[in-house]
């Protein structure tokens, strides 16, 4: 591999075309011309030797070299491009902070995003996305994302910020056994439903007729007895305390399921990011003491 220290602006313009979609949005971003970025990825591409792009006149397609060159020096990018931030470690944070959560725990974790963090830190832009999919972290030019589950996303760097209880809820059941018996409300992601999982090790797929990709989708099913459900406790705090849902076997010990935040910054982390994540395990522990 040719030495690329001197090749900045081909890196910046491969990145930002990767992330963007287009030479069109990189160089809005960049602030130069399509000709321009499109002109710096022809030089880095004769630099290492190797195409990085399929491009046609509708579309610009990563080569899968350009896959794994883009894993590779994003990250060092976004690390350098963040550095600054270790001198200016004093200063307030400001800038853009995009960042992705569940949906499902919207409700539980913006109330104090937006009255406490963003009142904290007025210099902030907060860019929020909800889904609950796995979000490609640095193709899609997010800062931090929140996640409950194994993170699975390659090299990324991961805070735990605490263990969630689950919980299995709808009509009363006598014993483990029962559960294998019981129609579920299943969380599907990907085409695979998920295991429920039990403490001592034990997993089933469920059956059911319902499947959801989302813990609300599921707690509705739950509540309109079409299954049983087996969700984070802080999902359906407020319905068990109502007895809208019951716990169907409240002396089973379930794993807890850990909410991490992720990130590519290396260990350079920018002090907007390392204040948020802060932030957020002050929130996740009331999370996991609901």
């Amino acid at each position: 591999m040719p030495n690329l220290l001197g090749e900045t602006s081909g890196l910046m313009a491969f990145v930002r075309t990767v992330e963007a979609g287009s030479f069109s949005a990189a160089a809005r971003d960049l602030n130069t011309t399509p000709s321009a970025v499109s002109k710096s990825v022809a030089r880095l591409e004769k630099k290492i030797g190797t195409r990085l792009f399929f491009r046609t006149t509708r579309a610009l397609t990563l080569t899968q070299d350009g896959q794994l060159f883009f894993k590779r020096v994003a990250p060092l990018l976004r690390e350098l491009d963040s550095s600054d931030d270790a001198i200016r470690s004093q200063a307030a944070p400001s800038g853009r902070l995009r960042i992705s959560m569940p949906g499902e725990l919207a409700p539980l974790l913006l109330p104090g995003l937006f009255e406490r963090f963003a009142t904290a830190y007025p210099d902030l832009h907060l860019d929020i996305g909800l889904t609950d999919r796995f979000v490609d972290l640095i193709r899609e030019d997010y800062d931090v994302v929140l996640r409950v589950g194994d993170p699975t996303q390659g090299d990324l760097i991961v805070r735990h910020l605490a263990d969630l209880p689950m919980v299995v809820v709808a009509g009363l059941l006598g014993s483990a056994e029962a559960l294998t018996g019981v129609p579920f409300a299943r969380f599907m992601s990907g085409g695979m439903v998920s295991p429920l999982r039990l403490a001592d090790g034990r997993t089933f797929i469920p059956s059911g007729r319902v499947d959801c990709d989302s813990g609300r989708a599921l707690i509705y099913a739950a509540r309109s007895g079409l299954g049983a459900a087996y969700l984070l406790r802080c999902l359906v705090a407020r319905e068990l305390n109502e007895g809208v849902l019951l716990d169907l076997v409240p002396e089973l010990a379930l794993p807890k399921l850990p909410f991490n935040a992720l990130h590519a910054f290396g260990r350079t982390v920018p002090l907007r990011v390392k204040l948020f994540c802060d932030f957020m395990a002050g929130e996740a522990k009331v999370l996991a003491a609901i």
